[in-house]
């Protein structure tokens, strides 16, 4: 039977261990939480606005369409 100092000692020990392996779990945690807010924002932002090359690109298709349109109902 162990002794009670080997005992707390190994408890110690192990607690010690414990710590240190979850510390990594516990701070992408937080880091998580803590960039949570702006992840979404970010994606908000992203979808409430049209950077200029969206604009761009969908002014082109607009004018294509446009460019097609005319040349069936009028011919080229």
């Amino acid at each position: 039977m162990p002794q009670p100092f080997a005992r707390r000692l190994s408890a110690v020990v192990m607690a010690a261990g414990m710590a240190v392996l979850l510390s990594g779990c516990v701070g992408d945690a937080v880091t998580a939480v803590a960039k949570a807010p702006f992840k979404v924002t970010s994606v908000v932002w992203d979808t409430a606005t049209t950077s200029q090359a969206e604009a761009d690109r969908n002014r082109g298709r607009k004018m294509r369409q446009q460019d097609e349109y005319m040349a069936r109902r009028y011919g080229d």
